[in-house]
């Protein structure tokens, strides 16, 4: 167990569990406030994340710093990560062997920031934290309250990218967690 943010970033530096790492250029760690409020999960690096080693930099990060921007939400007062530290091949979605090898890096990681609110972008980060029971399209936008903490489903903003239609639920999603943050 880390006691810090910087300590498990390096006990994850040069980490070989899974075959994630054989292509990788860099660990995505996780960034932002360490002790944020409000976290935000993400399913794995793309290749700009791979590239500089943070994540959600690339389009669907752009994209995400918009819509933060436009419900007042600071980036640098929140904390994001990823399912997976290492960027799959061809920006697949990560397996399900992949997933659990990082998934204790990542319980230490909600276990240090303690966040009051955890929004999962999209349904794998949705199905590695809450289960494969629950599914973005019927769960997207609705409150879930799991062993004493509180996530928000939300689409993922690459989604965004690929179906416009879907950035007012995104922008509406948003505003929920950032009303509710206020209230809690």
């Amino acid at each position: 167990m880390a006691n810090s943010l910087d300590e498990l970033k390096k006990e994850i530096d040069g980490c070989k569990k899974c075959r994630l790492c054989e292509e990788r250029k860099n660990i995505v760690f996780g960034v932002g406030n360490p002790n944020a409020d409000l976290m935000f999960i993400g399913e794995g690096p793309g290749a700009d994340e791979d590239e500089q080693g943070k994540p959600f930099v690339g389009k669907a990060g752009q994209l995400m710093d918009k819509a933060f921007d436009g419900v007042g939400i600071k980036r640098e007062d929140v904390y994001i990560a990823n399912i997976v530290k290492c960027r799959p091949p061809n920006n697949r979605d990560p397996q399900d062997d992949e997933a659990s090898t990082c998934m204790d890096y990542l319980k230490e990681q909600i276990n240090l920031v303690k966040p009051k609110i955890i929004v999962l972008l999209g349904r794998i980060a949705l199905n590695n934290i809450l289960g494969k029971e629950y599914g973005i399209t019927k769960d997207r936008g609705r409150w879930i309250e799991k062993e004493g903490m509180l996530y928000m489903p939300v689409w993922h903003p690459a989604a965004l990218l690929r179906d416009e239609s879907k950035k007012i639920d995104f922008w509406k999603d948003l505003k929920t967690v950032k009303q509710k943050l206020q209230t809690i």
